[in-house]
This record gives structure tokens, C-alpha cells and sequence, in this order.
């Protein structure tokens, strides 16, 4: 018997699904298959197009041809024209099985014009724009080159100025496209101003920082301009230079920049929040490797228990240790710098830990955006290769090598998973610089007037890491060539090697009493012997023709006893020719912070050389330089030079005049070039064979200019002793009065300018004890050398 209630539920659910069947597709045909059959698309048809052909704006729909135009796909097609950039406008529409597409194609550019740029060339304005001649052009291009023209002058200063583009069609239907520049005035920096720098002066914390002031010789130099991103990095370089000098906890808080557009200018204000001052005290290493001889690494710990806190430092001597431990032979050597505040007594304790570290290899080295320098020339300045053990203080260390190198403008290095846990991928981005150097430079040296030079250097000639360089020069009395050729790598080892060919004219007259014309050249060769101690061999040749054209030679080449007329002396209007060969060493001993302008460090050298052919001698030199800064972080820099030569006669028969030392203002400030020693009756320079001399000096900033001028003042007092004559005893005729007083000294003033030429120093000197032939200089203009 059937159940009423149970019917009823039957009819009830089975209403639903008979009414929903046809439009789902139950029994009949699905609701969507019927919409896809009816906009199948039978035929594309596109209308608008000229230089565009049909089958070509058809490959650029996301639907085909049998394909179901949904509305999806239309929207996709329109949007695929409009990123061809070929078309202004662009409509995709359905009807009957035709697919219509409507194209209104952007125009295509003649030329480029530029009008009222001064600042960059048209060159530069076209490799920083999108729009090129023969290209489709649209008005969101032309927009987007015109900010980009923009962004690139308020990278260099000019923050009013505008770009308008305008278009002119010009015949053919093309359309030239012009951007007006109207450059405005540079803007440059009107002043930088720190708050909270207690412990460090303002000119101090100025020349941290890249962002200069305006001075005089901006309009030249254009260093005084500001953007944003650099003044991110000066807020970083502040911070790591209190961390560098005992101010772990350092904050820049803020840099801001306000822009005066009365003064055209940006003022620019740091505010600092220093902390308290730290020293190193307990400095220890510890190791968990067994074998490893921690004794032998403590030569490489530059954080001294009393020194005061340095980052840096801290960084140096982990990365020291870890190599230390590699060549030891344990490659995986991690080193970590566990660190113990003392609050109260402002100390922080180092112990440096030397562990085992997780045996990752390298399995490929990535290298790119090297387009002229070869891979070799980089992966070689990274110690290992694949294969070998993965050292993150080595790749540290090659980081800093490749940078060294100077022929890139931005070194990244990076790591990735290699194809297994213990590889490691290492990827090296470089951006490449320029490495070619054509100068003409022109100055003026109190010793040899107006000088001049024409050069062309390459410091990585070929993309081979080779230095090249050629040079031609003028002074008032002479002219100078020369040719050098340095391979940083010889036959693959570390060890540079390098020629140096010259031809020097020394015209008679001036300083000196006869001509000369030297050409020779020597083969060298350099290798490290320590992380601090490098060694150099040479050995060359030279041929030297002495002229004296006008005036006859009275005693130089005409020893006592000669035959020849001793009123008139002998004359060589045809040249007298001397011979030479040498072969030496050099040794070189630098621990100086910054090569260029150090504050603290010894740079010291040792020279021997044996001299033979015409002559027949032992030549020793030696030059040493310390520097330590005078007052704490006051600028004032202190330093004492010391230097001594010896010339050991081997033949019997003296050292030749033309050989022995002629000293002046790079022995002891205060007198004239080739000024100090023995000289005969007629003036002319015999020069010495021994002489020893020491200088102190202290260099500071000049407060009432702006450290950003380069410029600094400097006080010094110099002493120095000359003995030795040259030539065999009583050979040559000496006045007593160049004689008669063998220690000089002399104390003075000087001006240095650190030049985009180098650095130039005006020496004011007042001689205090000199020879009575001596001859005083009040005013030399010199280049600043270390030793």
C-alpha cells in the first residue's frame, strides 16, 4: 500500500529537478555550451589599420578563429592592442560569428628634436628617452620620456626645470616629436647644518658625507647637487663613521632638506644623537677546531684592548681570522665576534669565535653586465672557484677586490641555493665604468716652471685588467716621454710585472749649467710578501748624452791635472756619453687607513740598487712616514717622515757627479732645487753621497673655509745632514762655503689643496741653519707626496 505522506515528498523533490533539467544540460543541452556555439567566432575582420596588416593585429587577440568569444577574451584582445604599443584606440566587438577590431594606429616618429638643453648634449637627452626615429610614438610615451628628461636634471641640480613636448607631422604621415627644455638655474646646496654633534665638528661630519656645499669652484666641478637618494646614503655614512670612532649607538634621526627658492638652494640638516663613547678592552680568540693554531691568528686582530670602538675593525679582524684559519687548511672556518658591554666603564670586550662552519661548496660563479672586462679578470680577484669550499669572508675580501680594481661603478655580490644543500650559487653584478683616461693638464712648479702634459691612460686595457699608459710633457727647461705598460696578474699568479721605456730632454740654462738627454726604460716586478709588506724587483738600462753648448764646463767633467786649459775647460757642444745598468729591490711596509689621505698609519720604504757599465756603486735608500692623528677627532693630523741614502763607491774612482745626490725641498723645505751640498767655484752642483734627514709636521683644517674646499693649513720644521763628495778625494775643486756646515734646518708653513689635479702645497720656509753657498727659497709650489 503506498504512503500518502511519502508521495507527497516524491512530487515535491522531483518538481525542482524537472523544471532545472533542460537548463542544466540534463537530457538536453547545456546552458553554456549553447551561449559558446552561438559566438563562435567564423571570421576576424579589422578595419582602422594601414601600416599594420591584417594577420598581424589578428596575432595579437587572445581568441581565434573557432574559439568562443566571451566577453573575458574581448576585454583580454583589447588590452593585448594597447600594450603592442602600435594604437591609440582600440575596440574588439561580437556579432554573427564575426569578430570586428577597430584600430587607430599611433603614429610613426620621424625625428627627435631637442630645444634649449645645455646641461646635457642631445646625445645624452636620446639615450635616457624611449621615442626613436622609425618608432610608433603615443602620447603616454612622449609623456613618460619628457619626465624622464626631467628627473635626470634634478639629478644634477636643476630643480625648476620644465620639458614640454610638442609633435609637428611632418610629410609621408610621420610625426617629428620635440622636447622643449627650459633649464632654469642649477640649484645647489646653500648649507648643511648638524645638530647634536657634540663629540664631532660639522667639518669633520662634511666631509664624511658626499653631498657638497656650493663653493667657488662648483660652477666647474658641479658637485653641489642634491637628491634624495643620496641624502639617504650621507645619513648612513654618518651613522658608520661615529660607529668607526667609538659611538656604537649612533643615530641620524632625521635629514631633511628644505629648498630656498630665494637662494636657489637646499639647506640640508642632520640631527644626531650620538651616545656614549666606547673602547675595546679584553680582545681574545677562542676555537672549537681542533688543530687549529689560534696563537698564529693573533697577528691579524686590529681591535687593540684601549683603542677605541670601530666597527669596522671588528669586521676587518673577523674576516682576517677567517682567511687565517683557511690557510691553516680549514676552509670552513666561520669566525663570529661575541661581544660583552661594560656600561659602566664603557668598554665592550671581544672575543673573536673561530667554529666549524657548515661544509657548503661553490658549485658556479654567475658573473654580468661585465660587457668589456673579461670574466677572468674578475673571477681571479675571488681567491676560489667552483668547486672549491664556500668562505664568506673570502667572498668578502674579493668584494672589496674587485672594487679595488676601479674599473666598475657598482659591485654586487650575491648567494643562491645551488642544486643541492651543500652548493652554493655566487652571482657577481657588476656595472662597468669608464677606464679611459685623455688629459691635457698644465700647473706651475717653482722648481721647473710651467708644466704641461698630454696623456692617455687605460687601466684595463682590452678588458684585461692591463694598465697602459702614454705620456708627453713641457716644462720651461726640458720635455719628458714616457711609455708603461703594468700586467696586474704575470702568467696567472699574484705577481704584477710591468716595463718602463722614457726619453728626457733637460735643456742648458736656469738651474742647470749643461743639457742632457736620458732615454732608457726597466722591466719590474712586484709580489706581497705579508698582508702589509710588498716586494718589488728591477732592473734596467739608460744611456745619458751630456751637452754643453754655450758655456764650457770648468771643473764637472775636467777633474784637477787635466791638460785641458784650465781657464776655459773642456767643451762638449757634440755630447759626452754615459752608460748605465742597474738591477734592485724595493721594499714596501704600508699600514696606512687611507692611501690618499691617511690620519693614522706608517708607510715606509727601502731601496737598494747596484749601478754598473760607465759606473760601478751600491745605491741604499730608505723613507719612512708615521702618522697619528694629534687631538681626537679634531682633523689635526701629526706626522714625522725620516730618510737616509748612501751611495757605496765600488770602482775606487768616486761616485760621477752625474750620479751622486742633489738635494732641494723634497730633503728639506726652504730651499732651491738642486740647491744643497758640494759645489765647485763656477757654481756647478757635485752633490753628495750620504745625507740623512727628518721632518714633523702637523696638518689641520683651516676653520674659517669650508671642509668641502679641499684646502688645509700645515706647520712644519725640517733638519737634515749632507756629507760626501763625489769623485775620488781632492779630484774636484770645492768652495769652503758649500761646505763649511753639513746640517741644515729650516721651519715654515704650508697650504695644501687637495685639487681635482692632485694635491698642490705652497710651502712657505725660513732657513735657520744652512751652508754659506746654500741658497734659500721662500716659496715653493709643489705635488703633495707621502714620503
Amino acid at each position: 500500500m503506498i504512503d500518502p505522506n511519502k508521495l507527497m515528498r516524491g512530487v515535491f523533490l522531483a518538481l525542482p529537478l524537472t523544471v532545472a533539467a533542460p537548463v542544466l544540460g540534463v537530457g538536453g543541452p547545456l546552458l553554456g555550451v549553447t551561449e559558446a556555439q552561438a559566438q563562435t567566432v567564423s571570421r576576424i575582420a579589422v578595419t582602422g589599420n594601414s601600416r599594420v596588416d591584417d594577420a598581424t593585429v589578428a596575432s595579437y587577440l587572445t581568441v581565434r578563429v573557432g574559439q568562443a568569444a566571451t566577453q573575458a577574451q574581448i576585454d583580454a584582445s583589447i588590452a593585448s592592442l594597447y600594450q603592442t604599443g602600435l594604437f591609440s584606440d582600440a575596440s574588439v566587438s561580437y556579432s554573427g560569428g564575426t569578430l570586428s577590431v577597430r584600430v587607430v594606429e599611433n603614429a610613426i616618429v620621424a625625428s627627435v628634436l631637442f630645444e634649449g638643453n645645455r646641461r646635457f648634449s642631445d646625445a645624452q637627452l636620446m639615450a635616457m628617452i624611449n621615442s626613436g626615429n622609425r618608432g610608433a610614438i603615443s602620447s603616454e610615451i612622449i609623456q613618460r620620456d619628457a619626465e624622464s628628461i626631467r628627473l635626470a636634471y634634478n639629478q644634477v641640480g636643476y630643480s625648476n626645470v620644465t620639458v614640454t613636448p610638442r609633435t609637428e607631422a611632418t610629410q609621408g604621415g610621420r610625426t617629428r616629436v620635440v622636447f622643449v627644455v627650459n633649464e632654469g638655474e642649477r640649484a645647489g646646496i646653500a648649507a648643511i647644518n648638524f645638530t647634536g654633534n657634540n663629540n664631532f665638528s660639522s667639518g669633520a661630519l662634511k666631509s664624511v658625507i658626499r653631498t657638497r656645499e656650493t663653493h667657488l669652484l662648483s660652477w666647474l666641478f658641479q658637485d653641489d647637487n642634491y637628491t634624495d637618494a643620496q641624502l639617504e646614503i650621507d645619513r648612513e655614512l654618518i651613522r658608520l663613521y661615529y660607529a668607526n670612532n667609538g659611538y656604537p649607538d649612533a643615530q641620524v634621526t632625521s635629514a631633511v632638506a628644505e629648498y630656498d627658492p630665494s637662494r636657489n638652494g637646499y639647506y640640508i640638516n642632520f640631527t644626531v644623537v650620538e651616545g656614549q663613547r666606547y673602547e675595546f678592552g679584553n680582545v681574545g680568540i677562542e676555537t672549537s677546531i681542533a688543530g687549529l693554531n689560534a696563537d698564529a691568528l693573533r697577528g691579524s686582530v686590529r681591535t687593540r684592548e684601549g683603542s677605541r670602538y670601530s666597527l669596522s675593525e671588528i669586521e676587518r679582524t673577523a674576516q682576517d681570522l677567517a682567511i687565517g684559519a683557511t690557510d691553516q687548511g680549514y676552509p670552513f672556518a666561520d669566525v663570529r665576534p661575541r661581544m660583552n658591554r661594560d656600561l659602566n666603564g664603557n668598554i665592550f670586550d671581544v672575543t673573536y669565535l673561530v667554529d666549524e662552519g657548515p661544509r657548503i661548496y661553490v658549485e658556479r660563479i654567475n658573473i654580468t653586465g661585465n660587457n668589456k672586462t673579461r670574466d677572468y679578470v674578475i673571477r681571479r680577484e675571488l681567491e676560489f672557484a667552483e668547486g672549491d669550499p664556500f668562505n664568506r669572508s673570502l667572498v668578502t675580501r674579493g668584494k672589496s677586490s674587485i672594487e679595488n680594481l676601479r674599473f666598475f661603478k657598482v659591485v654586487n655580490i650575491t648567494t643562491e641555493q645551488g642544486s643541492a644543500p651543500d652548493q652554493v650559487v655566487i652571482n657577481v653584478a657588476v656595472e662597468e665604468d669608464s677606464t679611459g683616461d685623455y688629459g691635457i693638464t698644465a700647473g706651475y712648479s717653482t722648481a721647473d716652471g710651467i708644466l704641461g702634459e698630454v696623456s692617455i691612460t687605460e687601466r684595463n686595457f682590452l678588458g684585461r685588467g692591463q694598465f697602459v699608459r702614454a705620456a708627453v710633457g713641457a716644462t720651461g727647461s726640458g720635455q719628458t716621454f714616457d711609455f708603461s705598460f703594468t700586467e696586474p696578474r704575470f702568467m696567472g699568479l699574484r705577481i704584477s710585472s710591468g716595463i718602463d721605456v722614457y726619453h728626457r730632454i733637460q735643456d742648458e740654462g736656469g738651474n742647470a749649467r749643461y743639457g742632457t738627454t736620458a732615454t732608457g726604460g726597466q722591466i719590474r716586478f712586484g709580489l706581497p710578501v705579508t698582508r702589509d709588506l710588498n716586494a718589488s724587483l728591477f732592473t734596467g738600462l739608460e744611456t745619458r748624452t751630456i751637452y754643453d753648448a754655450e758655456a764650457p764646463f770648468t771643473q764637472l767633467f775636467d777633474p784637477v791635472g787635466s791638460t785641458t786649459n784650465p781657464e776655459t775647460g773642456p767643451s762638449f757642444a757634440d755630447g759626452l756619453n754615459f752608460n748605465k745598468a742597474w738591477v734592485g729591490y724595493t721594499l714596501t711596509y704600508n699600514t696606512l687607513n687611507d692611501n690618499r689621505r691617511p690620519t693614522e698609519g706608517v708607510l715606509a720604504t727601502f731601496t737598494q740598487q747596484y749601478v754598473g757599465w760607465d759606473h760601478n756603486y751600491i745605491k741604499t735608500e730608505a723613507r719612512a712616514r708615521y702618522f697619528t692623528p694629534l687631538i681626537q677627532d679634531s682633523g689635526m693630523v701629526a706626522s714625522v717622515r725620516g730618510q737616509a741614502g748612501i751611495i757605496n763607491d765600488l770602482s775606487g774612482d768616486g761616485v760621477h757627479p752625474i750620479e751622486a745626490y742633489r738635494h732641494g725641498p723634497s730633503l728639506i723645505r726652504g730651499f732651491q732645487p738642486r740647491s744643497l751640498g758640494p759645489r765647485t767655484s763656477e757654481g756647478e752642483a757635485l752633490g753628495s753621497t750620504m745625507y740623512a734627514g727628518i721632518s714633523a709636521e702637523i696638518e689641520f683644517p683651516i676653520p674659517v673655509l669650508p671642509e668641502t674646499y679641499g684646502i688645509r693649513g700645515a706647520v712644519w720644521a725640517d733638519a737634515a745632514y749632507i756629507d760626501g763628495l763625489a769623485g775620488a778625494d781632492g779630484q774636484f775643486m770645492v768652495t769652503d762655503g758649500s761646505i763649511d756646515e753639513n746640517l741644515k734646518a729650516s721651519v715654515g708653513a704650508s697650504i695644501i689643496w687637495d685639487s681635482p689635479f692632485g694635491p698642490l702645497r705652497g710651502d712657505f720656509g725660513y732657513v735657520v741653519q744652512k751652508a754659506t753657498d746654500d741658497r734659500p727659497q721662500v716659496f715653493q709650489l709643489t705635488l703633495q707626496t707621502l714620503l
